[in-house]
């Protein structure tokens, strides 16, 4: 599968296969290709039957695509998922009580762990919620954790998304397609459970009911509409919760509550899974020209008539320029040593650090602190020179909006692609649930870099998904 001096292969080489993949490596040996292709090609026929799909509206064509389907699972032993679980719930934790700490007595800013400008300065940090503190304290109501690991023993955390993290839906759909074309695998497995999550969700969300709530909360998921990129996953968790989906203008604020327009008339909404961004929820509190969202809904917020899950202003928590200082908070707040490693990061900011950057531009990657999905980054061994150029002009002039980090030898996991089986690169975001308790689903969703050498895992980049199995034994 890989060579030993290579990246790190979660099922070993084949010489010494590792103990969870054991079954997996085994049917592996004992299956035809040509059987192995015809499962891809029904995994895709059912992702395509049921809609399982992303918008991309950016590059022309079709926007409605599927997400590529790998039919190798990726496994973890239950006392590596064990650790794993208690690292995110130690981070999420602190992550929680920077939010309301920032917004609330700033301790951590005056103590100087983390550079007051860099807070109060970035256009994540939202004034409106100074002083407000929502139910429960809990600010990201469901976090995903971006997680890479490079050898046996050590987990990364590579990125925190605090705002409206997706892929959910695709976890819960992977494990369903796995469960229905490879039964037989699945049954030599005792897996742990994913199916309860839109339960969970349920629960946290109405966990978190504002004090104006007197009856049993009636919950909805927002989005703004079917041209989100994330859209079916909005749909999905609303009909796996068994809860509306609205848009903006489904709803309206009288007298500081917010409705919802149904054919049985109006109905109070206690609480928004919120799919819209920060500037777009209220256009008399942030962007006036936003149609998507809701007038005085952020006053409604502000006086306990509606809980917005997550909170406003959460975005400053995962900004990859605070991300650095991540466990310095769990060590403020929580007086505890990180579980999780963080890899290293240069703040091109910084002067000494801006001129490392671009010294060693070809051995790092450097990403635009507001960037996502893959866009806005530079691989440096996979770079030109022309690239590097253009982003040492770029660093030069805007140097608050870059960082750099190490080009990790990420994981590899054995992957189904048109030469056979192969090793591929892997992530994994698990997804994290915080109301008036903590809840980590097992597992969470694999993206894998189909590309050879690639270390890009994003869907809209190419990258495509596995079934993650947390082994209960």
């Amino acid at each position: 599968m890989a060579k030993a001096d290579g990246p790190f292969n979660e099922m070993g080489m084949s010489d010494q296969v590792r103990g969870p993949y054991a079954d997996i490596e085994r049917w592996l040996r004992e299956m035809p290709s040509d059987k192995l292709e015809l499962k891809r090609r029904e995994a895709e026929t059912l992702f395509r039957r049921v809609g399982i799909t992303f918008a991309v509206y950016t590059e022309g064509g079709d926007p409605e695509r599927l997400i590529p389907f790998d039919i190798i699972p990726r496994v973890l032993a239950r006392a590596e998922w064990d650790r794993l679980s208690l690292g995110l719930q130690q981070r999420v934790k602190a992550l929680n009580a920077f939010l309301a700490d920032v917004y609330g007595e700033r301790h951590i800013l005056r103590a100087g762990k983390v550079p007051e400008r860099m807070v109060l300065g970035n256009e994540s940090f939202r004034p409106e919620m100074q002083g407000f503190l929502p139910p429960a304290g809990a600010y990201t109501h469901v976090a995903g954790i971006d997680i890479v690991r490079l050898d046996a023993d050590n987990f990364y955390v590579l990125e925190d998304n605090c705002r409206t993290p997706s892929g959910v839906s695709y976890m819960l759909e992977n494990r369903e397609a796995m469960l229905r074309l490879l039964p037989d695998l699945c049954g030599m497995h005792k897996l742990a459970p994913v199916s309860h999550y839109p339960e969970d969700l349920l629960d946290t969300l109405k966990s978190v009911a504002p004090p104006a709530c007197r009856d049993a909360p009636t919950v909805a998921v927002l989005t703004p509409g079917s041209y989100n990129s994330a859209y079916y996953e909005h749909s999905f968790l609303a009909d796996e919760m068994g809860v509306e989906l609205v848009e903006g203008n489904d709803l309206f604020v009288d007298e500081g509550f917010v409705y919802m327009r149904t054919t049985q008339g109006p109905k109070r909404v206690d609480v928004l899974y919120r799919r819209i961004d920060d500037d777009y929820l209220d256009p008399l509190t942030f962007r006036p020209d936003s149609a998507l969202g809701v007038p005085g809904l952020f006053a409604a917020y502000r006086a306990g008539r509606v809980t917005l899950a997550n909170a406003v202003g959460t975005g400053i928590a995962d900004d990859k320029a605070i991300y650095p200082f991540v466990p310095e908070m769990i060590r403020f707040y929580l007086g505890e040593e990180p579980i999780l490693l963080n890899v290293p990061t240069y703040l091109c900011e910084r002067d000494d650090d801006r001129k490392y950057v671009l010294e060693h531009l070809h051995e790092l990657v450097v990403k635009e602190t507001r960037g996502s999905g893959g866009y806005g980054m530079l691989i440096g061994p996979q770079s030109t020179a022309a690239d590097r150029a253009i982003f040492a002009d770029r660093i030069k002039s805007r140097p608050a909006d870059y960082i750099a980090q190490p080009t990790l030898a990420l994981s590899t996991c054995p992957t189904f692609v048109e030469q056979g089986i192969a090793p591929r690169h892997v992530d994994l975001r698990p997804f994290v649930l915080n109301g008036r308790e903590i809840r980590v689903v097992p597992g969470g969703l694999t993206r894998v870099a189909l590309r050879e050498g690639s270390l890009v895992v994003n869907s809209s980049q190419g990258g495509g998904t596995k079934d993650t199995w947390v082994l209960e034994r």
